[in-house]
């Protein structure tokens, strides 16, 4: 942990001269382990800006408030319901409620709406061209391949190319194709309604008609969303939480500034942002959209992005909320303590992160909780890669093992262990939406007598804070790695914050202007000021979208202007950044590659990515080597190899292939690599604990770990390889016997009969961390 820039936090025990790391004194506790569900569901103003107030409908650029509206928030719900003694929270940004309720009015039209309601011969030849490209945007295993007819389509783009289905595909297949990525959107618990079902059965030879039905079945679940939610918070299974209005990080409108809090040599923008009045008045906007919707004041606030900082905690109370969440890594951060984790992932000194906390303000008191991230990762990122039991009884024994400590540990009140996490996007990479994933996990916590689920006010009022952590001492980040890296200090999103500085500067030059006499600037500004740009802009994230993201950024801007009969300034007609293909990239998320050595493009999407031949110009154009992807997620390590067309292992290239990894600052045994003819160069001279040898002529292993004199000995290896149109290898977390949070280097050498070739990357070493 870096050292922070303030002294160490005074956590208060209710006893005088307790030890911040020591529990609270000696009482029996309760053996129930107490867990908080948090599902967050958000996504970004996706309408496009004529400068007219984000309440009036208008065009969207793309689709997935009305998707992720039929897929993933009212089934989350009503799948709960079946389980009463299972309570959770929820949280509905007020920028999702007023999309869905565009959807809901069917005044929001978005492209993919568009075509899909348009007569298959009216087509025009663009709109075929953006069906072919954007009508199979799922993820393919889960939403595509379980339906023939939707699968068959698919294959043939994959397969034949775009140009052959331009060529070749008649009007019914447009009109299945359309039908289909509708359908395939709308969640399996609702695949019993008799329309539903029908379709599915049909399977092809869709109409207009169908197809309308369908979007007017679409309308029919989203409208369901806001009272399903509002129904099962009055019958007390469910606590509804609010964002800020538009979903900005907070701490960065109150000052730029507070990204050197994390990272104190960050590059901020030219112009400081420092607009702190902009805070109340999205909070005051969330709260009084909630009012009206749920017919009751929130509770607990879920802080954008989980970030937070000492300057908006103030704000925050005076606007009435009771509790906040945020992310492990600030409390570790604040605390100046790393959560280290034990070989089974479990939390080392659990009693610190599994309570809440009480934050002293000038304007009260607030109640904050910090979710356990790895918890919460596995179900972001993982499961949707297990058998669905399995995944299930992973995660229970996860808590099982944390109620265990806490009995344990005598403490003074039971543990609270909160998991907080996107509800929507997930999903799409679970059998059946996570259907049968969430069942199993419901019926195994609905029938443990020692674990209760929650909502995190039911905890609050029952057992209230017992540590303090005063205000001004909070950490200032978010739930990634603890800092704002995410949102500021890379060039393209500082570029963008110095635009957003120019256009608050200009209204605020404007006080004639108020929310009163001219919302649609406000009403821009909100929508500017919100997260979702940042995230995309420069390094870190990136996706076929960007551009639109980008348009949709500086339109919010150009509405600043256009309500304030300013001139626009000119640089807003061009994009933030160039969004041209990429090169090397480190990963962007956790992956979940098949391993059959086809190379799925949707599997590696999100790997780091280190281009070794022809990409990197003409020197590098003999290497039969073309690309080396690599990634993690929580049960193996994933590394993909592109060759060029027809090599062959033996002939164009090498037939061995050896994996090294040494793990630096970790005092164990290393030998060096066990080939003939290595040359007397860095990295390749180095010392190697473990070494996977893999004969690509029979895509057999052979693991080996280093010992005393520098020999190596035999293991076990449960590593999978293929190769087809690629090379697809995944090694399991369990043979290398590294705990979680560990850094570890790789490197990878060619062989031919034990006899060194040469080795990737040509650069230096692949590093990672285990998750």
């Amino acid at each position: 942990m870096p050292d922070a820039q303030y002294p160490m936090p005074n956590i208060q025990c209710p006893t005088p001269n307790a030890d911040p790391h020591v529990p609270c004194p000696n009482k029996p506790m309760s053996h129930l382990l107490y867990i908080a569900f948090i599902w967050h569901q958000h996504q970004p103003l996706y309408k496009s800006r004529s400068g007219v107030s984000l309440s009036l409908s208008q065009n969207y650029r793309l689709p997935w408030v009305r998707l992720h509206g039929t897929k993933d928030y009212l089934d989350l719900v009503l799948l709960l319901e079946r389980y009463p003694k299972l309570h959770q929270t929820v949280n509905l940004v007020p920028s999702l409620i007023l999309q869905l309720e565009d959807y809901i009015a069917g005044a929001a039209f978005d492209p993919y709406l568009e075509v899909s309601l348009t007569p298959t011969e009216q087509l025009t030849q663009q709109q075929r061209e953006f069906i072919i490209q954007h009508f199979f945007d799922a993820n393919h295993h889960t939403m595509i391949d379980p339906h023939p007819r939707y699968s068959e389509l698919y294959r043939q783009k994959q397969e034949k190319g775009q140009a052959w289905c331009l060529e070749n595909w008649q009007a019914q297949d447009y009109s299945d194709l359309l039908a289909w990525h509708n359908l395939a959107w709308i969640d399996p618990l609702f695949w019993d309604d008799p329309e539903i079902a029908a379709w599915l059965k049909q399977g092809r030879n869709f109409t207009l008609s169908d197809r309308q039905r369908i979007y007017s079945k679409q309308r029919d679940i989203i409208s369901r969303i806001i009272p399903q939610h509002r129904k099962m918070q009055q019958t007390g299974q469910i606590e509804v939480l609010t964002s800020p209005y538009t979903h900005p990080i907070l701490p960065l409108l109150a000052d730029t500034d507070s990204g050197r809090v994390a990272v104190p040599n960050m590059t901020l923008p030219q112009y400081r942002f420092q607009w702190p009045e902009d805070i109340p008045r999205h909070l005051q906007k969330a709260w009084n959209l909630y009012i009206d919707r749920f017919g009751q004041e929130p509770r607990g606030l879920w802080p954008s992005e989980q970030s937070v900082s000492p300057e908006i905690l103030p704000y925050i109370v005076k606007q009435g909320f009771k509790w906040i969440c945020s992310d492990e890594a600030v409390l570790g951060w604040t605390l100046r303590h790393f959560f280290h984790r034990d070989g089974a992932g479990n939390v080392q000194q659990p009693e610190l992160l599994y309570r809440p906390y009480r934050l002293e303000t000038p304007a009260g008191d607030l109640a904050i909780v910090f979710r356990d991230h790895r918890l919460s990762d596995l179900i972001g990122f993982t499961y949707g890669s297990m058998p669905p039991k399995q995944a299930a009884a992973d995660l229970v024994g996860h808590l099982q093992a944390i109620a265990k400590m806490q009995r344990e540990h005598q403490s003074e009140q039971p543990w609270l262990v909160t998991i907080a996490l996107d509800g929507e996007n997930c999903w799409e990479f679970y059998a059946q939406d996570g259907k049968p994933f969430l069942e199993a996990l419901y019926a195994t916590l609905e029938r443990e007598p020692h674990l209760k689920l929650v909502t995190v006010s039911e905890f609050l009022e029952q057992y209230p804070p017992t540590a303090t952590i005063p205000g001004k001492q909070l950490h200032s980040g978010s739930w990634v790695d603890g800092s704002f890296t995410t949102w500021i200090g890379d060039p393209a999103k500082n570029r963008a914050w110095d635009y957003l500085t120019q256009a608050r500067a200009t209204l605020a030059n404007h006080p004639e202007a108020t929310e009163e006499n001219n919302p649609a600037v406000w009403e821009a500004l909100y929508a500017a000021e919100g997260s979702d740009w940042f995230w995309w802009f420069g390094e870190g994230h990136s996706s076929n979208q960007d551009a639109i993201f980008d348009q949709l950024f500086r339109e919010h801007l150009c509405g600043i202007y256009k309500a304030l009969n300013e001139p626009i300034p000119p640089y807003l007609r061009q994009p933030v950044e160039v969004h041209a293909a990429r090169t090397d990239h480190r990963p962007e998320s956790f992956i979940h590659p098949n391993i059959d050595g086809k190379g799925d493009e949707q599997d590696w999407d999100k790997a780091g990515r280190i281009e070794i031949g022809g990409a990197r110009g003409t020197m590098h154009n003999s290497s039969v080597i073309q690309r080396l992807w690599y990634g993690v997620d929580h049960l193996n390590l994933y590394l993909r190899l592109d060759f060029k067309a027809g090599s062959q292992p033996g002939q164009d290239l090498p037939p061995e292939l050896n994996l090294l990894w040494f793990y630096p600052d970790k005092t164990m045994h290393n030998s060096p690599i066990p080939l003939a003819e290595v040359p007397d160069i860095a990295p390749v001279n180095y010392l190697f604990h473990h070494h996977l040898e893999i004969n690509l002529l029979t895509q057999s292993v052979q693991f080996r770990e280093a010992g005393e004199h520098y020999q190596w000995h035999p293991r076990t290896s449960r590593a999978q390889v293929a190769l087809d149109r690629c090379l697809e290898i995944a090694i399991p977390w369990a043979d290398l016997q590294v705990p979680p949070d560990y850094t570890l280097r790789l490197i990878l050498a060619f062989a031919d009969e034990g006899r060194f070739c040469n080795y990737l990357p040509e650069n230096g070493l692949i590093s990672m961390e285990v998750p």
